[in-house]
């Protein structure tokens, strides 16, 4: 995939006479940052998918660990997509999915939600997030382009959600706690306690860079 920043390739899956198409990203092809953890970004991609199962929102197509051709990595499952629909085109029919992303996001942390991180897949019309490496920092990092929903009360039922899965502690430190650092783990509790608490989405934070960039 030419124009990523790290090293992701796409891939086939097999099992069997069975064969798929997968997004394989190495721990060795990620590029260095300085505020996130050496080779952590692929974990961080499967702690995403995890946390959106034990939600059972379905953000986050299937990803799992793998040990491949380059050497451990995550290996998620690609999406057929419409390459020139994105957040954008996308929103108006949408809303609705696109608003569980932005709860999803606050919990995540995400720090890079672009436009072209939403897809919609052919076969089905599921909207699925992808590129999840930047997330899960243990400081409020909030990056995205979904900014519509801003202020507007979470919904009862996503609430729910975080609330059914934050008093299951054994699972998401089962799921989790080998993916995120301790801090991480703490963090993640933190912002979702709060954003119960609160009951809103956030705004953009005066003086903080809240777009990535580009855009899509």
């Amino acid at each position: 995939m030419p124009w990523s920043s790290n090293a992701t390739m796409l891939a086939t899956l097999s099992a069997g006479d069975v064969e798929f198409p997968v997004i394989y990203k190495p721990r060795r092809g990620e590029r260095p940052l300085w505020d996130f953890s050496t080779g952590s970004l692929c974990q961080r991609e499967v702690a995403t998918h995890d946390l959106s199962e034990l939600l059972g929102w379905g953000v986050v197509p299937p990803t799992v660990m793998r040990d491949g051709p380059l050497g451990e990595g995550m290996v998620q499952l690609y999406v057929d997509h419409d390459p020139e629909e994105h957040y954008f085109t996308l929103l108006e029919d949408h809303a609705d999915e696109l608003r569980r992303f932005a709860v999803f996001d606050v919990l995540v942390n995400n720090a890079d939600r672009k436009g072209g991180h939403c897809l919609r897949g052919r076969a089905d019309g599921h909207v699925w997030g992808i590129d999840h490496g930047l997330t899960f920092h243990d400081e409020w990092k909030l990056r995205t382009v979904i900014w519509d929903f801003a202020g507007e009360m979470v919904p009862p039922p996503l609430t729910d959600d975080v609330c059914r899965l934050l008093a299951d502690v054994a699972v998401v430190d089962a799921r989790l706690g080998p993916l995120l650092d301790p801090g991480e783990m703490q963090a993640f509790r933190d912002r979702a306690d709060e954003l119960i608490r609160i009951g809103t989405l956030p705004n953009p934070e005066p003086g903080y860079h809240s777009v990535p960039w580009p855009l899509v």
